[in-house]
């Protein structure tokens, strides 16, 4: 096993700092909130990380707070953190369910909304050294191979899927991402923090060496807004989703006004489906409206030879999403 040297970092500042000194003497430096997912990949040699940030050490960035404004939420906060917020769990119902649909409680004690949305794919010729374009070779193997959990939407040329469950939510409620570097702050949309494979084949967001993700800011909803996060798993818990769908939308009684869809597990970056939210805005949420928005779902969908299946769980998905929205 290589050798590994680790930095306690003090704060947000001191851990960029340290890893901008790290990556100037030749190292590869690597955040660790929770180390949920990052440890493990060290241990199986799929993250070529040499020196570790623990930023366990580190006080900011962990709380959640509300104002006239929205409410912010640090990036080394807990899932679990997340899940029992008041103010999440009364203004962004959606963002508690994701959270609460994560892992096990142990996982949620540790792990943090930061490194939930920056995780990295859980393909499994990626996680076990393949040499594919993830891992910065020039080929995915699951386009003729297994990719029984690989994207029906926007793959190409690798076909992983995000794996994050808050990441849809965070993007269906037009959050802002606080983003924390070497050279400052700076701001990103929630819609624009996550780049397709096409963009960059090797990561899957905007963050620049030696940045992370310091801090979520979501705005305030607005009073007659509604939202959910549906979930389906190949098992009972546990694991990712299969299917995800975040949903919110602002109702007007059983009207829908405003409305915003956005799926996980099936592209990868969280999938926003415009086409349903068009359709729905205006229209009275009824069971004829949502089995036709989950019909709607997946017309543009591309699936491989083996993921078929995630059409027909997408459309339900949806469905039941916007049914559980419904006034009453």
């Amino acid at each position: 096993m290589r050798a590994l040297s680790n930095h306690d970092a003090s704060s947000i500042s001191d851990a960029v700092q340290a890893a901008a000194r790290a990556r100037a003497e030749g190292l590869i430096p690597a955040f660790s909130g929770g180390g949920t997912d990052l440890l493990q990949q060290v241990k199986d040699g799929t993250d070529p990380a040499n020196v570790i940030i623990n930023l366990r050490t580190v006080d900011e960035a962990r709380e959640i707070e509300e104002d006239a404004g929205g409410i912010s939420i640090g990036g080394l906060a807990t899932l679990a953190q997340v899940m029992g917020n008041a103010a999440v769990r009364a203004r962004l119902r959606a963002l508690a369910q994701a959270a609460e649909s994560v892992g096990t409680p142990q996982i949620r004690n540790v792990a943090t909304v930061a490194g939930n949305m920056t995780q990295r794919p859980w393909c499994w010729y990626y996680r076990n050294g393949f040499h594919c374009f993830k891992s910065g070779g020039d080929e995915c193997f699951s386009v003729n191979g297994e990719n029984g959990q690989h994207a029906i939407f926007g793959g190409g040329p690798s076909f992983i899927v995000h794996p994050s469950d808050i990441a849809p939510v965070l993007v269906a409620f037009e959050a802002v991402f606080q983003l924390a570097g070497p050279d400052g702050e700076r701001e990103v949309p929630a819609a624009e923090f996550f780049v397709l494979p096409r963009v960059d084949p090797v990561n899957e967001n905007v963050l620049g060496e030696s940045e992370m993700l310091a801090r979520i800011l979501v705005p305030s909803p607005a009073d007659n807004t509604v939202s959910s996060y549906q979930k389906v798993m190949d098992r009972a818990a546990w694991t990712h989703a299969e299917i995800g769908v975040a949903t919110v939308i602002q109702r007007d009684g059983n009207a829908v006004t405003d409305a915003r869809v956005v799926l996980s597990g099936v592209a990868p970056i969280p999938w926003r489906l415009r086409a349903v939210e068009e359709f729905l805005t205006g229209r009275q949420i009824t069971a004829e409206v949502a089995q036709e928005a989950g019909e709607m779902s997946v017309e543009d969908a591309q699936p491989l030879a083996k993921n078929r299946h995630k059409l027909p769980m997408t459309s339900a998905a949806v469905e039941r999403s916007i049914i559980a929205l419904a006034a009453g």
